[in-house]
This record gives structure tokens, C-alpha cells and sequence, in this order.
């Protein structure tokens, strides 16, 4: 089976030792070693570290005073922690649509969204591409509110040669993220000193110093490690060219991708349903994964919550359609480029091509 995510730590073996042979468990050198280097990566003055995603995202809004009575515009399709971090700071939540070219928020049907009550515009850098930055930083300065950017899969990612988490306030997941992943972990990445302090004193859990000490040596590798998914991901896109009903994923103008996915759309015309290629791939010995079949609100604990306004599925058709649609393919870096003309051939074969 080609799996379609994984990680090779191997190299993080000698640091991790030391850290176990120095006692030091937690509060230690190793993590603010990381963070240097983390922010090295993000083009940020501070990194500040923390024990998840989740915290990442919580820590950031409560230290720009997100609370009751402010809003928060962001995107229906992301992960349920995006959603959590937010209602957990007593905010409202308000959505709006994505582009089908980068998965992310549209900025102008965010700029409808704005109200009197809007404090924080939250975009989504989905499977490796930013938003579009150069839009909705500009928006987020006219109507002064905090910028907010779920980078959770964006590590590497660039807009206009700024790196993702360096328009706003940055937030990223070590472990949601498998371009640079600790197996546990988040990063606040700023350039506000002040607000740097505020992350460090509100954090509840920082990151451990084995965590950190897995991470360091792929912040080290990281030019290589997105060489590598970049390579697999253009043979991918020029072997599966003109596949019937399959539409491969864009690099937009101005964009660098970091591809933490490779994410085809299976459209209605095509052979197979998204759902049943997954299987058909399965069987063929290439495995894929959907993210996100729903919209983030449409799951069990999120429907009918007081701080969410009622929405409908179908308010969101961009979006919608995606989460029906998308399919993602291997393009991680222990690929070699035989594994990547499998994955091509075994998808062309199964829709027909």
C-alpha cells in the first residue's frame, strides 16, 4: 500500500536522546531552540510554543481580546478545531464561502459578512496554499480587526514571497500538519513583542522538549522537504492532465504551495463518485483520505450552538460542493517516482483514462 501520508524522524534521534539523558522534560533549551527556528521559518520576529493546534488558535484570539459579544468570520470547511478555538473564547461564529481554486475563504463574501460585532477575520491556508492574503489583509486593516491565519497546513507556504503566518497572527498544528509535525504540538507565530508576552503568559501547556526536539531537524530540512512534495506533486499534476471528471489542484499566481495535500476534485461527470475511487484506489494498493466531508458546522456537537447563527448547508454551494468532491492522493516526500507513476497510473485506470 502507498500510503498517503508520512513521516521520517530518523534524523531527530541523536536530539532526542540528549534530551532524555539531560532530565529535562519540559521548560528547557530544546523548545526555544525550536521556536528560533520556527520563527526563522514563518519570516516572524516571535514563535511561541504551545501544546496543540487547538491552543494555538485559543491562545492567539484570547490574547488579542476575543471574547463574548465579538464575532469571528472564517471558513465552513476547515477542521472541528478551528470551530472549537473560537466558541471556546465565548465569540459568535459567522462563515463565509470559499473559492474552488484555493479552497480558502472568498475575501469578498467575507467583506459581506462584516458587522458592527466582527472583531477577527480567521482564514484557512487548506492543504498547503494561502488565501488570498492580498485581499483579505488589506480588508482586515479597513475595518480594523485582528487578522487571525489557521496556517495548521501551510508550514512553507508563501504569498507574494511573505511566508504563511506572517500577515497576521499565525497559528499552526504539529500534528495535524505533516510538512513539519512533532506528533503533538502548535506555534503562535507574531511580530508584536508585546502580544509575544501575552501568548507566553496565557499558554496553559507549552510544548515538551521531546516534541520540540522532534521537530527541529525538519525545520532544518525544510527547504528539502518541500522540494520534495513540490517535485510530486508536478509529476502528479502532468501524469493525471486531462483524467476524465478529475480536476488536479492549482499553484496560484503569486503563490507558493507547501503541498501538505494533494487534493484532486472528483466532479459528476466522472466514472467513479469520489467516494468509490477511494475504494477503488484502496483495492489497488494507494491509499487517499477525505478532508473534510462536512462543513465544519454541520457536525453533531456544532448544530443548533447558541454562539453559531442559523446557516444552511446550502448557503455555502462553493464549499459544499468541495467537501462532496475533494480527494486526497500521496505526494509526501518518502515518495519515489515510481510510487508517484502508480498513483497516477492506478487513478487514470480507474476513471477510465
Amino acid at each position: 500500500m502507498i500510503p498517503v501520508t508520512a513521516v521520517d524522524a530518523r534524523d531527530a534521534e541523536s536530539l532526542v536522546v540528549e534530551v532524555l539523558r539531560s532530565g529535562t522534560l519540559t521548560r528547557g533549551p530544546v523548545v526555544a531552540r525550536f521556536e528560533d527556528a520556527f520563527a526563522r521559518a514563518a519570516g516572524t520576529a516571535h514563535a511561541v510554543a504551545v501544546s496543540s493546534g487547538t491552543a494555538a488558535l485559543r491562545t492567539a484570539l484570547e490574547a488579542l481580546g476575543l471574547g463574548p459579544g465579538g464575532e469571528v468570520i472564517t471558513s465552513p470547511l476547515t477542521a472541528a478545531a478551528t470551530l472549537r478555538a473560537v466558541l471556546a473564547t465565548g465569540a459568535t461564529v459567522r462563515f463565509a464561502d470559499i473559492t474552488r481554486d484555493d479552497f480558502a475563504v472568498d475575501p469578498d463574501a467575507v467583506a459581506a459578512e462584516i458587522t458592527p460585532e466582527t472583531r477577527v477575520i480567521l482564514p484557512v491556508h487548506l492543504y498547503g496554499q494561502t488565501a488570498d492574503m492580498g485581499k483579505l489583509a488589506p480588508l482586515a486593516e479597513e475595518h480594523g480587526l485582528h487578522l487571525v491565519e489557521d496556517a495548521a497546513q501551510a508550514v512553507g507556504a508563501t504569498f507574494a514571497g511573505r511566508a504563511a503566518g506572517s500577515f497576521g497572527v499565525g497559528c499552526f498544528s504539529l500534528s495535524a500538519n505533516k510538512i513539519v509535525t512533532t506528533g503533538e504540538g502548535g506555534v503562535v507565530t507574531t511580530d508584536d513583542a508585546g502580544l509575544a508576552d501575552r501568548l507566553r503568559l496565557l499558554r496553559d501547556h507549552r510544548m515538551s522538549e521531546l516534541h520540540a526536539a522532534v521537530g527541529i531537524p525538519q525545520l532544518d530540512r525544510l527547504d528539502e522537504l518541500l522540494a520534495a512534495r513540490r517535485r510530486n506533486a508536478r509529476q502528479l499534476s502532468v501524469g493525471l492532465a486531462g483524467t476524465p471528471g478529475l480536476t488536479v489542484p492549482a499553484e496560484l499566481p503569486g503563490r507558493e504551495h507547501a503541498w501538505h495535500r494533494y487534493s484532486v476534485l472528483i466532479g459528476p461527470h466522472a466514472m467513479l463518485a469520489r467516494d468509490e475511487l477511494a475504494a477503488e484506489l484502496a483495492q489497488r494498493g494507494v491509499e487517499t483520505e477525505v478532508h473534510h466531508p462536512k462543513l465544519v458546522f454541520d457536525h453533531d456537537r456544532f448544530r443548533e450552538h447558541p454562539q453559531i447563527p442559523a446557516v444552511s448547508r446550502q448557503d455555502f454551494p462553493v464549499a459544499l460542493k468541495v467537501t462532496e468532491e475533494v480527494l486526497s492522493l500521496p505526494v509526501h516526500p518518502a515518495l519515489s517516482e515510481a510510487d508517484v507513476d502508480t498513483v497516477v497510473r492506478e487513478v487514470r485506470e480507474a476513471l477510465g483514462a
